[in-house]
């Protein structure tokens, strides 16, 4: 059916059909016009290029277009493209499940897959709560959570997030979360006093994403691991973004060397291709829902749950990212763009600068750094203006790079070189 639009270009129609998300429609201002990409770079309506410093929204893991991926989504889609996970099963996903037990870390054997990080996280948190009451302990219906973490956009992630400075629209509305400073002293306190009270413990290892690259150190992670073991209490790890080796290993948790009870995955699980999670859980888990009754069961289900060819593609992903040593190659990148940085404003500047694995991040010293604060808007403009080739899109008052695994160090140094003028600019 025709619109009566076709002959203008899809960037102007999109203000008449479109709804972005995260956007300020009242502010936004023209919007970039993609029509391609291929390694680390996207092609605009108009022949330019700009390099995706921030792997379009933290998924793209090995680049854009790559040919092996490509190939493994195109070759699943002949043979099988869909069919429901409940009642069936299917070569991928069992594959997957296989390869993500054998690297994750031990202890994690089944995997329960959905959609997106936000449902990933939904069924940690319904399946933890419900194994609680399964192994007669009803009490336990409070969850604990970090100051700053964000875990995704569905109700129950929304609850277990910070809901500063995103989620306080809908306060009334979500369940009661406890949240610590990233302090093992207060973590020990608020598990001595209601422990007894908790399902679990939720949190991103290694670094906070949307807090604006916040580190969680490994030291608190492995305080974290012993005092929920003594006090009964699930860990569940929130690795959306760093898993698949955006943090220098393959999973964030490795690099405290603590298996979680639950972990949460997805971006990097598909290199960022097709939207597709899982849930890794431990067989503790798994076992208190094996019943011969059918009221026992985990009620929890998606449409495309195990979707063939997403399973194909994350299968192909694994092999990419060990062929290519995705997670050394991301490290060498954000070791490079930091140093870059390091020589740009010598040591003795205030700017908090940090990199875990393949991300780099940079606080301007602000008074005001909150998430709507006036340097945000500076520096997204300053980003905009300043550094056209190279997308960049700060947090607050956070300015940080996460390019995919492909990046050259001639890439590298572009992205250092654009951080630094829009930094000079606005601070």
């Amino acid at each position: 059916m025709s619109t009566g639009n076709s002959q203008r270009p899809f960037w102007e129609r999109d203000a008449g059909v479109c709804w972005h998300p995260y956007t300020q429609h009242g502010l936004q201002g023209s919007l970039l016009p993609i029509v391609g990409a291929e390694g680390a770079w996207l092609e605009l309506a108009d022949g330019r290029r700009i390099l995706d410093a921030i792997s379009s929204w933290w998924a793209c893991l090995h680049g854009h277009g790559h040919p092996q991926l490509v190939g493994a989504i195109a070759k699943q889609a002949q043979q099988l493209d869909h069919v429901l996970f409940a009642g069936c099963t299917h070569a991928p996903a069992v594959e997957l499940a296989e390869a993500l037990a054998a690297r994750a870390p031990g202890g994690l054997t089944r995997t329960f897959f959905s959609d997106d990080g936000s449902t990933a996280v939904e069924v940690a948190l319904k399946a933890c709560l419900q194994a609680c009451a399964k192994r007669g302990e009803a009490a336990r219906t409070r969850f604990l959570a970090l100051e700053g973490g964000y875990h995704g956009d569905t109700f129950g992630a929304m609850a277990a997030s910070d809901p500063e400075p995103f989620f306080r629209h809908f306060e009334e509305l979500l369940f009661e979360v406890e949240r610590i400073p990233i302090d093992s002293a207060a973590l020990e306190q608020a598990l001595c006093d209601r422990g007894d009270r908790y399902a679990a413990l939720i949190l991103e290892p290694i670094v906070q994403g949307a807090a604006g690259m916040r580190a969680v150190p490994p030291a608190f992670l492995q305080a974290a691991r012993r005092l929920c073991d003594e006090q009964g209490v699930f860990l569940i790890a929130d690795e959306v973004m760093t898993g698949f080796g955006r943090t220098g290993t393959l999973f964030a948790c490795d690099q405290a060397d603590i298996v979680p009870d639950a972990l949460c995955l997805s971006k990097g699980l598909t290199a960022g291709m097709l939207p597709m999670a899982v849930t890794m859980f431990t067989e503790e888990i798994f076992a208190s829902f094996h019943s011969t009754s059918r009221s026992d069961m985990f009620f929890h289900g998606h449409t495309f749950t195990a979707n063939p060819i997403g399973c194909a593609l994350a299968l192909a992903s694994l092999r990419v990212g060990e062929d290519e040593d995705t997670p050394g190659r991301l490290q060498r990148i954000g070791d490079r763009i930091k140093a870059n940085l390091r020589s740009a404003f010598p040591a003795a500047e205030t700017l908090d600068l940090r990199s875990f694995g393949g991300i780099t991040a940079v606080n301007l010293p602000v008074a005001d750094a909150g998430y709507f604060s006036d340097v945000g808007m500076r520096l997204k403009t300053a980003c905009h203006d300043l550094a056209p080739d190279v997308l960049l899109r700060p947090l607050g008052n956070v300015l940080y790079a996460m390019p995919p695994a492909c990046t050259t160090e001639a890439e590298c140094d572009l992205i250092a070189e654009r951080m630094q003028t829009v930094i000079e600019a606005v601070r």
